[in-house]
């Protein structure tokens, strides 16, 4: 509701005084690496929170780990101990009496120890986004750097949503990421109905991005304003092959992802990003997905400089504009330094000569300064 408009909503992103993001990983569960985590933190005095949520075999994950590490004091806590159990479990942790506490999500909230500093959660694909998040700030208490492992079964094969929860963890990691988590879940699971008790309304039809806008448009329109035009509404129709081929993204849901972030392209500098990401996660990039990012980004330009439509002729491209007057289009003719015809009949456009339909891209880079020099 506050998304839309209908109610307020405050965002709260300075950390307290002297703390520190919290180092998170995420990795398949490797026993040599998670008994380092814990050695490492007992070595500078702190205390380590160890998340195994099954409490049948919460017992034998302690003795694993005492057999590996005796020097370290470890205690279980679960909600299936009695108020004093736990109580005395508490107490000794307080008093730091306790190095390891091999626990399950009973520490979820509420649970404030800032000499505990490293956290390690088994099967962590199994735990819901904002859980984990709340998880994670169970330690980072303190002025201390503290650590988060977010462990998998090995050689485990994760689902799409597994996979799309473990890496916005890893992702969102600095002060006032909450929120931006918060978004990412809303994507992933979807939300209900504002107006009812639905848990998956129409934006699980519509997808996240047009459900806003259609739910931003409502409100304006109740309220009687006039509902704001896109950014980016810039038609560009030329010859050149901008798509994201199946082959290099399989997944369906990752390809629309993907170009849902190319569409948010605004600079050469998220253009830059954007094919850094893809690099790292898909390998080398497509000649086809170089011209999609190449669209996005001329397309942004292009509107911001008066021009609503792009297109190409056999000779030319023409570029459309809303009003000849106007300071965009006074800078636009400046910038293509007299070459280019113009066009003042009932749609007017700017002509710029263009025989070779493989040079389009490159002459509206040049058009819209958008080359590299």
């Amino acid at each position: 509701m506050a998304m839309s408009g209908l109610r307020d909503m405050s965002v709260l992103e300075e950390a307290p005084l002297n703390r520190q993001p919290v180092q998170t990983y995420v990795l398949e569960h490797d026993e040599a690496v998670v008994n380092e985590a814990i050695r490492r933190e007992l070595r500078r005095g702190g205390q380590v929170f160890y998340l195994h949520n099954n409490v049948e075999s919460i017992s034998s994950a302690a003795n694993r780990i005492h057999e590996a590490i005796p020097e370290a004091r470890i205690a279980i806590g679960h909600g299936k101990m009695n108020e004093q159990e736990l109580s005395e479990v508490w107490r000794q942790m307080l008093a730091q009496e306790v190095d390891v506490l091999v626990c399950t999500t009973i520490i979820e909230t509420g649970v404030d120890l800032p000499n505990a500093n490293t956290l390690i959660i088994e099967n962590a694909d199994c735990m819901g986004l904002s859980q984990l998040h709340q998880l994670r700030g169970r330690v980072g208490r303190s002025a201390r750097r503290a650590y988060a492992y977010f462990t998998f079964r090995r050689s485990k094969v994760l689902s799409e949503i597994q996979q799309k929860r473990l890496e916005a963890i890893r992702e969102f990691t600095e002060f006032g990421s909450g929120f931006k988590i918060a978004m990412r879940d809303l994507e992933l699971r979807g939300a209900g109905n504002i107006m009812g008790a639905q848990q998956h309304g129409h934006m699980e039809s519509v997808g996240y991005d047009m459900y806003l806008k259609l739910l931003g448009e409502a409100v304006s329109e109740e309220r009687g304003e006039t509902p704001k035009t896109d950014s980016l509404d810039c038609l560009i129709d030329i010859s050149v092959d901008a798509h994201i081929p199946e082959d290099y993204v399989e997944s369906l849901t990752l390809r629309l992802d993907v170009y849902r972030r190319i569409a948010d392209i605004r600079s050469i500098e998220d253009s830059e990003d954007v094919k850094d990401e893809l690099w790292d996660r898909f390998g080398r990039i497509p000649k086809s997905v170089l011209g999609l990012i190449d669209i996005a980004l001329i397309r942004n330009r292009a509107h911001a400089m008066g021009v609503y439509e792009i297109r190409q002729n056999d000779s030319a491209i023409l570029l459309y504009v809303k009003e000849l007057k106007s300071p965009a289009v006074a800078d636009l003719l400046i910038a293509l330094n007299g070459k280019a015809l113009l066009n003042a009949g009932a749609k007017p456009f700017l002509s710029v000569k263009c025989t070779d339909g493989a040079q389009a891209i490159p002459t509206l880079k040049r058009i819209f300064g958008l080359s590299r020099k």
